[in-house]
């Protein structure tokens, strides 16, 4: 069985490649690697290594803390209920695309929508 720390760092590995709309395939070719090892590393079935992490964290274009944001400092109970609830949204494929989408939008244009966003989402 995986450890919970595997299974949220595979999580996020997924949840930025698909951010960045690269495939399995690309990611493991960036860091030299069969695209089978990054979905034992996606579904948290095999652990990744440091130096590992690295190169992922290099092809993907984010610090190697990215991997382990949403993990400190929380109770286990309260970890685990947020994981699964970042799971469903990054599980749903029309959700990442609105993600990717949304960040292909120019900044200033993006925080006017995410302003928008968040006044009818109050109004509801």
């Amino acid at each position: 069985m995986a450890h919970p720390v595997d299974t949220h760092v595979g999580k996020r590995i997924r949840h930025r490649r698909w951010l960045v709309g690269m495939t399995q395939q690309q990611l493991a070719e960036s860091v030299g690697i069969k695209f089978q090892q990054i979905q034992k590393y996606e579904t948290g079935a095999n652990r990744v290594s440091a130096s590992r992490l690295w190169d992922i964290a290099d092809s993907l274009g984010v610090e190697i803390s990215f991997f382990f944001e949403g993990l400190e400092h929380e109770p286990s109970e309260a970890r685990d209920k947020a994981s699964t609830v970042a799971s469903d949204i990054l599980g749903d494929k029309e959700a990442l695309d609105l993600v990717r989408s949304y960040y292909a939008i120019p900044e200033n244009q993006r925080r006017r929508l995410f302003d928008l966003a968040r006044v009818l989402s109050e109004v509801a």
